[in-house]
């Protein structure tokens, strides 16, 4: 690494790779990588701070620079499969699909830009090392935030990786996922503290230092905690429908699929697997028993289906499940009214009146939605196929008094990409950051329920029509997190502009002449 710190870009793009084995790359992600999240930066972090680099010309912007092209190579790595979603379900030419991947890499990129830039800045003004390592968990968690307020895309932040980790997780019902990210990036800097050290024996003081820290925290992957009580049960249907195609259902065929709904929504077992859906796990089969109450909720997912929220036959085939079943009914659709299109969940409740529309806040950008037109002028003819949706605003759940969060998605336009699992795992984060259950109902998987320690408890075959019967629990006590929100990333970003501020003012007094005095 010494060699090439003399070009730090390379050290850069040698992150970026480090950075995407973390996370899922085509399949569920085996626990044991998550340890390299502990040393993914530290090439990054070493080449930024390197003597060579340091007093190379125009350090600021060559660190930034450095950044830059880290983030843009992370981002084509990790999102790949914008281009397979662009290309097979958004009709988008080849040509197209890899220039919106590149747009999305290099606009997203700009963040890690922006963290080399502040990693320099406050080497040059404070003249050491040590200041730079020890801000860099406030850089990075600030940035996070950052991104998920100004360009809204908190994809795969640094802390997901850690979904497994039962001991690190503890910090997120407190700090949100950004407090991981805190402590992800203090262990790298502290391994890149090691191989900036100038003595030998202080090098190998620091690095062993930095192994322990990093083992005995990634040791809570292989220490889970009890199950978590459940005293419900929720009825997930996987329609399984294409998403290339139109589904317009006309005459037999609504009468076809409503009949299929109100035949799974009255079923009381299932066969699942125990935890994820992997290729090696074993397909349960439970003896259903008798007598069984009603269950908690009766779900349809986000799908390509002819529901839309104002239409007479949604509402009377709702109305007949929910009553049947006895049991409230949430169904994904287009939510229609004067004010646009939404991604919508519609709720019945058992007695077949409606209990309102929840409107989807985040959208897929090139997917739902066209981001920064002025920008992306060209892509609304790239997109035509893509549905241009309205966002919601109504949010706060765990703190207006939700028990347990229902998700319903549509994975479908990722195909066997990163993306369901990645999708799966910010899910499971959300119910580990507010400990409530999550029931997740998908189109074709990953459906299951999400227990409040953010473990997959049962789950249904992927790319299969079926249903999931799978237990949950209620719960009304109110994390940190959930009461205060991202005040912990909100601390983070005002540490991070004064140290900024400060060290541009430094930086400036260094570079101004100094005045005679006679």
């Amino acid at each position: 690494m010494r060699s090439h710190a003399r070009n730090p870009i390379l050290l850069g793009l040698l992150s970026a790779i480090l950075l995407d084995l973390p996370f899922p790359i085509a399949g569920p992600m085996s626990p044991w990588r998550a340890i390299f999240a502990w040393i993914a930066l530290v090439p990054l972090l070493y080449g930024l701070l390197a003597q060579s680099n340091v007093e190379a010309p125009r350090y600021l912007r060559r660190s930034a620079l450095v950044g830059y092209a880290c983030g843009i190579l992370w981002y084509a790595l990790n999102s790949y499969w914008i281009y397979d979603t662009m290309y097979q379900y958004g009709h988008v030419p080849p040509p197209g699909a890899v220039g919106i991947l590149i747009l999305y890499s290099l606009v997203l990129g700009l963040y890690f830009g922006l963290f080399g830039f502040l990693i320099a800045l406050s080497r040059k003004a404070f003249r050491t090392n040590i200041a730079p390592l020890l801000l860099a968990p406030f850089f990075w968690a600030a940035i996070e935030f950052a991104a998920s307020r100004i360009t809204s895309v908190p994809w795969d932040q640094l802390g997901y990786s850690q979904v497994d980790n039962f001991l690190l997780t503890h910090l997120a019902p407190v700090t949100g996922v950004y407090g991981i990210s805190f402590v992800l990036i203090a262990g790298n800097a502290l391994f890149a503290a090691a191989l900036l050290a100038r003595s030998l024996h202080l090098r190998l003081r620091i690095g062993v230092g930095a192994c322990l820290f990093a083992i005995l925290l990634q040791l809570g992957s292989f220490t889970p905690p009890k199950p978590s009580a459940a005293s419900a049960y929720a009825v997930m249907l996987q329609p399984n429908l294409d998403v290339g195609v139109e589904n317009i259902w006309l005459g037999p065929e609504w009468d076809e699929n409503v009949s299929w709904i109100m035949e799974q929504s009255q079923r009381t077992c299932t066969p699942a697997y125990a935890g994820m859906p992997t290729a090696d796990a074993k397909l349960l089969t439970p003896e259903c028993s008798k007598n069984v109450p009603p269950p908690g909720l009766i779900a349809w997912p986000e799908a390509p289906s002819s529901f839309i929220s104002d239409d007479p036959r949604t509402i009377a085939m709702m109305r007949t499940v929910a009553t049947t079943a006895h049991a409230p009914m949430i169904v994904g659709m287009f939510g229609h009214d004067a004010t646009g299109t939404y991604n919508s969940g519609v709720v019945t409740a058992p007695d077949g009146s409606s209990l309102g529309r929840y409107d989807k806040i985040h959208l897929v950008p090139f997917g739902e939605y066209i981001p920064y037109r002025n920008v992306f002028f060209f892509a609304h003819k790239l997109t035509q196929q893509i549905v241009d949706l309205q966002r919601g605003k109504d949010r706060l759940f765990a703190r207006n008094g939700a028990q347990v969060f229902v998700n319903i998605s549509d994975d479908g336009w990722y195909g066997d990409t990163s993306a369901p699992w990645q999708h799966l795992n910010m899910a499971r984060m959300r119910a580990i950051e507010n400990r409530r259950w999550i029931v997740r109902d998908t189109n074709n998987g990953v459906t299951t329920s999400i227990d409040p320690y953010g473990r997959v408890t049962l789950s249904a075959p992927r790319h299969m029509q079926t249903s999931l019967v799978a237990r949950y629990g209620y719960n009304d006590e109110l994390t940190f997190y959930t009461r205060f929100g991202d005040l912990f990333a909100m601390l983070c970003g005002i540490i991070t502009l004064a140290v900024a501020g400060n060290a541009m003012r430094l930086v400036a007094s260094q570079s101004s002449p100094k005045r005679q005095v006679s």
